[in-house]
């Protein structure tokens, strides 16, 4: 069709569709979620996630595509919604996730600073190491140990295969710290660390093959994690576990009544085991160094005199005159000052 007015030839794309009036704007309003049952994730896998209600029934369920990538880990509590009964071939909704109290996270060297959470809401971190096979490497247990001083969570060292060779290095190394220290040997249950587990969601972190399923089968008293070997080449574990998952703990003085992570029972006043895949990168660029150093509160008014951005490791710092009339205290600065390196070398040690 062509305008008398001005000669110009008009088609279909010269019509303007207007929107119905009957079209409804996007409500402000969000929904309320409160009176929704909450749970406890036990595992997430591939997008799907396993978790405990309330009433202890064991729901699968996904999350809702608002809560983003990576937002829900083993530990969270959330709200669902939808089908929760727990019956075969039925799926909730993960709708909301409670503010954590503390998380176990790590930075992924390759993407920079990033980081991203392994496991939430943890109580103890047991840093599972062995004597050898593998040979004991430090970098995982000072890095373990700065997430741990960061985060408010009670650091335990546990010493596997004992009665293969010495603890003795070990133990004299971190000591310094205050550490709680328990040792165990190959294939057996230390019953001492297995009651300190009582009334805590603990969590069990180290290189593979250093003995973490091993432990945890034991104080199971199943074969509910497979068992792996070390490579006789690279002196490194081999992974046995692919993602976290958390275990349902009965008291300790029950032997043989310990129940899996399915126990149909509730989450609440539970004792729970997370176990995490064997990890051999443990990146810290997330972590505020002055949070380290507030762990060691008998330096305080020591470091406060330091200079600005003192690195805590260089000849002007204010420890090194304090050592020098205090030399009792040279090992526990030395424990400091290892730590504070530990983002610097390679996150893989």
């Amino acid at each position: 069709m062509r305008s008398a007015k001005s000669g110009r030839e008009y088609d279909e794309s010269d019509i303007r569709v207007r929107p119905a009036r009957t079209t409804q704007r996007r409500s402000k309003d969000r929904p309320d979620y409160s009176s929704l049952p909450k749970a406890f994730i036990v595992q997430v896998d591939r997008g799907r996630v396993l978790a405990i209600t309330e009433s202890g029934e064991t729901v699968t369920a996904m999350k809702a595509r608002e809560l983003g990538k990576n937002s829900v880990v083993v530990g969270d509590e959330v709200l669902l919604d939808g089908d929760v009964s727990g019956n075969e071939g039925t799926l909730a909704r993960i709708v909301n996730v409670k503010d954590r109290k503390n998380s176990l996270t790590r930075t992924i060297d390759d993407i920079g600073a990033r980081e991203r959470a392994i496991v939430a809401n943890v109580d103890l971190m047991i840093i599972v190491v062995a004597t050898t096979n593998p040979t004991p490497r430090t970098g995982l247990i000072d890095r373990a140990l700065v997430i741990a001083f960061d985060q408010a969570i009670t650091p335990i060292l546990l010493i596997t295969k004992c009665d293969l060779a010495s603890s003795k290095e070990l133990k004299d190394l971190y000591s310094p710290l205050n550490l709680e220290i328990f040792e165990t040997e190959d294939r057996k249950l230390n019953s001492d660390i297995r009651s300190r587990l009582d009334g805590n969601r603990s969590v069990l972190i180290g290189h593979s093959g250093v003995g973490k399923s091993t432990f945890l089968n034991a104080i199971m008293g199943s074969e509910l994690r497979a068992i792996g070997d070390v490579n006789d080449v690279t002196g490194r574990g081999r992974h046995t576990s692919s993602s976290a998952i958390a275990f349902a703990l009965n008291k300790s003085d029950k032997a043989g009544e310990n129940s899996t992570s399915l126990s149909p029972d509730s989450f609440h006043d539970k004792s729970w085991l997370i176990d995490t895949p064997g990890v051999r990168s443990f990146g810290l660029r997330h972590i505020d160094p002055s949070r380290v150093v507030g762990a060691f509160e008998e330096f305080s008014e020591i470091i406060a005199k330091c200079r600005k951005n003192c690195s805590h490791n260089e000849p002007t710092c204010q420890l090194n005159q304090w050592v020098i009339s205090n030399p009792k205290s040279a090992t526990r600065i030395a424990s400091l000052r290892r730590l504070l390196a530990s983002d610097a070398a390679p996150s893989n040690d």
